[in-house]
């Protein structure tokens, strides 16, 4: 445990990734001073939990702008009514994000950071895994290394990731491709605050550029082990209330599909990022799709 300078305690979590913030009330009107540490330790542990912290949707939105423009709630997906800014993540009607990716890559300017507020969380099940892209960059062999700084990847989200169970949940798939995007990415990002260098990819990273399709399915499973590795993940136990912070720029994140026909929902909000950049300093572009002005007002 940590004390910063200005007064709250931070608890480490994970080995790898993830700490607890105890001794910040997010309904209150924050210093700057404290935003600056919670910055901070979001940089240094990619992912923060705030318990028992009880906020409303307006309080949710108040503290995710502390940390930049919010973006609106999804680029194909309908907002919560009346919220523009906030993506319901309903377990109740299938939908389920069983499946490890980082917050809407198939667009150029992905978001900075997500916010995930629990509302129904189900009595057993229903976490979310947190995983470190930095940490699994690090463990790269050299050779693996080199390759990965030279390749970009495609991300997508029209591909087939899971069956929809019920109509409602296929009703949203068909909703989550009804405007088509494909962006190419560095398949290493160097985070534009830290200059770290993490693994770029994900569920949406679907071909490598300049590979037939097996050699990319081939390629990304390698490099995704990496990143799943149980030593670079920290499991967050929801209870309702909590709110978790996490760096969408070196990090994936997975819901296991765990707790049956048990309701569980969650509130997101998402903070406007840039377009990522590789090691050679080449930005993300467009393949197909456009620059989705409409989702985020960041235009980097």
């Amino acid at each position: 445990m940590s004390t910063t300078g200005t007064g709250f305690d931070i608890r480490r979590i994970g080995g790898r990734i993830g700490a607890e913030i105890h001794g910040v009330d997010l309904s209150a009107e924050l210093d700057p001073a404290i935003v600056a540490e919670i910055n901070s330790a979001l940089l240094e542990h990619k992912a923060l939990v705030f318990r028992d912290q009880g906020l409303d949707d307006a309080g949710q939105l108040r503290f995710a702008s502390l940390f930049g423009e919010l973006t609106a709630a999804h680029p194909t997906v309908p907002s919560v009514d009346g919220r523009p800014e906030i993506l319901p993540v309903d377990g109740g009607e299938g939908i389920r994000a069983n499946h490890w990716h980082t917050d809407v890559t198939f667009v150029r300017t992905p978001p900075k950071a997500s916010t995930l507020r629990s509302i129904v969380v189900p009595p057993y099940g229903g976490n979310t895994l947190i995983a470190n892209s930095a940490a699994a960059y690090r463990d790269l062999p050299d050779a693996l290394r080199d390759l990965a700084d030279r390749l970009w990847a495609v991300h997508t989200n029209d591909y087939d990731y899971a069956a929809p169970k019920t109509e409602k949940a296929a009703e949203h798939r068909r909703r989550f491709v009804s405007r088509k995007y494909r962006t190419a990415h560095p398949v290493v990002r160097v985070h534009p605050e830290t200059g770290e260098r993490g693994l770029f990819i994900g569920g949406f990273a679907q071909s490598i550029i300049g590979l037939s399709p097996s050699e990319s399915r081939d390629l990304l499973r390698i490099f995704q082990a990496y990143v799943t590795r149980p030593e670079n993940i920290v499991r967050v136990v929801w209870s309702p209330g909590d709110l978790v912070l996490f760096d969408n720029r070196i990090t994936q994140h997975y819901a296991p599909d765990d707790y049956g026909d048990l309701p569980r929902l969650l509130h997101r909000v998402t903070v406007a990022g840039d377009a990522p950049v590789g090691v050679d300093g080449t930005p993300s572009r467009v393949v197909e799709g456009d620059e989705a002005a409409h989702y985020t007002p960041s235009a980097a």
